[in-house]
């Protein structure tokens, strides 16, 4: 029989060569998988030796499948009762493509159908589900109008050893792990008397795999629970016996004789504790150490060779550190420099960064992520041409970045010595490829330490996330270079649409406040716990203006968020100022602005309510007003907003509040919004001053926002 193993896409001609190595198969790669002719006894011993292989698949039905309706009738052929008793459960895994049918969810659903019709139809009572634990679990995938059903003999994914109890954040599946052990030559490298070290070690992964690989450990044998993978009426449980008797005497064995050679560092102690727990069960204990600790601050190892293999962290999201890349390679460079060394990397850029000269690489997905994976042969420091500089370390594409952020730098040096900007827009997607707004926040005090707010523009769909990934590590790279900063000064974030509120959420608790300084007036951002700093940097110029309006005048901020405008007012010298906002965690930190200079007292009035509520009902006058409220706001303590739809009765109201001879300044960055010049024409004068209130650095955008200047008739 031709049966499928499935693995990871990149591992396809490894697995090709461990199966020729367990039971000397015919084997054919394919994408994210490979084809097996044998026998079902070839494929249950898989199931316990493969270190590789995701799930092994044994094909009980292929046929043209067009419809959900020929996908019910084909599956209803089988005899099911045959395979599973009545009092047995099942559950059904899909994977489809294609135009046929969209939903792998769907699918399964109909597969199971028909598995329980067929019970009915032979009298019998249905079997239950269990997606957890299934007795037997069916495999469907549906390519380009062909379906073929299965059973996972395995009874789930393969990469579950069953020796991890404590989990950290994205621990490394374990047959990635393996993959990683396998391509640095990892036992030929213990057969040879070396060790293995991870100076990244996390929860232990590559660590408890390699000592389980030394010690000869089925991978099998440690999910085994005393019981079958899988209780599909035709799993040979003679067999598995067999296999399950040999396992447990080459690992007794092979633990007997498994030398202390395998240790791992971490910065986390949360993360050595998994670890540890991790190599207790898995019966590795002994043969391991751990140490929490700094990579930088790593002695030089005592052997002269071994294995260094390391999975870096990367995220999909933020992207990863260029920096930390680079201080692994140095590290590496310095405490193992004759070791072999295999690093699974976030991409091609962060491998680079690592200053290390590869031997070989390979591409090996993640899940979806497309990761690289480097062999060193010896850790040495690779020969670099010494004229091209640092600029060298950087990617093409990194390169054409870091060249538009140095231009735009020098074009807007003039402007910012001459208007005391110290917090601007240094890019905002120049490069389409490259689509992310940089933000410059100068602190006002101490060091006068540079932050960098970096907001990511969500990629289309059709973009591969490989890519995407590639392109915003590529910026950040760039970033870091020209402005010179550390890692923990770049707050990283992806800006999506989303509904109103939205971008107020609370998305972080590093709780850090840097003081900044805007137009004479010093205030608090927070760059990385909220989608914004707190600070709108497109509404500098419109903030100056009004503060150049308020001296000795009453003022009023409509949805004022922190309340920056009421405190550039305030420190212009306004009689008084009132903020109102329906926040009450905006409104303290508009109170934080006011203390942070020396502004307080009965003259500044802080106001916790629905804006045109609290419109409607006051009576007091105003000479300047201010409002810049959200495009939608669904709180549940007051009425859905919407700009578009109310803003007719907002100005209405707001006008009301003005002083004869009184200015209302309303602003909105809703691109598709539409004012009713004839509804306003009613009750006010109004100028469309948008092109006036767009500073240099805000060029590019022109349309950030839209800005009118009402006043009564």
């Amino acid at each position: 029989m031709k049966f499928f193993v499935s693995c990871a896409k990149g591992l396809e001609y490894l697995l090709v060569d461990e199966v020729r190595a367990i039971s000397d198969l015919h084997a054919t790669a394919t994408v994210a998988g490979i084809h097996v002719e044998g026998e079902l006894a070839d494929a249950q011993s898989l199931v316990m030796w493969s270190r590789l292989a995701s799930r092994v698949l044994w094909p009980l039905l292929e046929f043209d499948c067009p419809d959900e309706a020929t996908l019910y009738a084909e599956s209803m052929t089988l005899p099911w009762p045959e395979h599973l008793r009545e009092t047995q459960t099942l559950a059904v895994d899909a994977h489809v493509s294609g135009e046929a049918i969209r939903h792998s969810q769907f699918a399964a659903q109909r597969v199971k159908d028909a598995v329980v019709d067929s019970f009915r139809a032979h009298g019998l009572p249905r079997p239950s589900v269990d997606v957890a634990r299934p007795d037997l679990r069916l495999n469907l995938s549906l390519r380009k109008g062909r379906a073929r059903l299965s059973v996972d003999l395995g009874g789930g994914a393969l990469h579950r050893r069953g020796w991890r109890r404590t989990r950290t954040d994205a621990p490394l599946k374990e047959n990635l792990a393996a993959a990683v052990l396998l391509r640095g030559g990892w036992p030929e490298q213990y057969a040879q008397g070396g060790d293995l070290f991870d100076p990244m070690c996390g929860s232990g992964t590559l660590l408890i795999e390699g000592a389980l690989m030394a010690a000869d450990v089925a991978p099998g044998l440690q999910r085994d629970d005393g019981g079958l993978p899988s209780r599909w009426t035709g799993f040979d449980a003679t067999v598995w016996d067999e296999l399950r008797i040999q396992a447990k005497q080459r690992a007794d064995a092979g633990l007997a004789a498994l030398r202390p050679a395998f240790f791992g560092s971490d910065i986390d102690v949360h993360a050595i504790r998994a670890a540890e727990a991790n190599a207790d069960a898995a019966g590795v204990a002994g043969a391991l150490r751990f140490e929490v600790g700094n990579m930088t601050q790593l002695s030089l190892l005592s052997k002269e060779r071994g294995l260094v293999v390391c999975n870096p962290p990367y995220d999909a999201r933020l992207a990863a550190d260029s920096s930390l890349y680079r201080a692994l390679g140095d590290t590496l460079k310095r405490v193992a420099p004759g070791w072999r060394a295999s690093l699974l990397c976030g991409d091609t850029q962060l491998a680079f960064d690592t200053g290390l000269r590869a031997s070989r690489k390979y591409q090996i997905f993640n899940g979806v992520l497309e990761c690289v994976l480097i062999v060193c042969d010896a850790v040495v420091v690779p020969s670099r041409a010494p004229a091209a500089g640092k600029e060298s370390e950087l990617s093409p594409g990194a390169l054409m970045v870091a060249n538009r952020l140095r231009k735009n730098l020098h074009k807007l040096k003039s402007w910012r010595a001459r208007e005391q900007v110290t917090c601007f827009r240094a890019y905002d997607a120049d490069l389409p490829e490259y689509a992310a707004a940089v933000d410059c926040y100068q602190e006002d005090a101490g060091p006068a330490r540079i932050f960098l707010h970096v907001q990511e523009y969500a990629p289309p769909r059709d973009i591969p996330e490989n890519d995407a990934r590639r392109r915003r590590n590529e910026l950040l790279a760039a970033v870091r270079r020209v402005f010179e900063v550390p890692a923990d000064q770049v707050a990283v974030k992806v800006r999506v649409r989303g509904k109103g509120g939205s971008r107020y959420g609370r998305r972080g608790q590093r709780d850090e406040h840097v003081m900044v300084r805007e137009n004479d007036a010093r205030l608090r951002v927070n760059l990385f716990d909220y989608l914004d700093t707190g600070l709108f940097l497109d509404h500098r110029p419109l903030r100056r203006r009004m503060a150049r309006e308020a001296c000795g005048k009453r003022f009023l901020n409509l949805f004022c968020y922190t309340g920056v405008a009421s405190v550039q007012a305030a420190v212009a010298g306004a009689a008084s100022t009132t903020s109102v906002d329906l926040s009450g965690k905006y409104l303290e930190w508009c109170a934080a602005n006011f203390a942070a200079n020396d502004l307080g007292g009965n003259a500044h009035r802080l106001v916790q309510a629905d804006a045109i509520r609290w419109l409607e009902a006051e009576r007091g006058e105003y000479e300047l007003v201010f409002c810049d409220p959200p495009t939608f706001s669904n709180s549940a303590r007051a009425e859905d907003f919407d700009i578009q739809r109310e803003h007719v009765r907002l100005l209405r109201a707001a006008v009301a509040r003005l002083t004869k001879d009184g200015a209302l300044y309303f602003s909105n960055n809703f691109r598709r919004f539409r004012l009713d010049e004839s509804a306003i024409a009613e009750f006010a004068h109004c100028q469309d001053i948008s092109t006036t209130t767009i500073a240099p650095d805000f060029e590019r955008n022109p349309r950030i926002h839209r800005c009118w200047r009402l006043t009564r008739k």
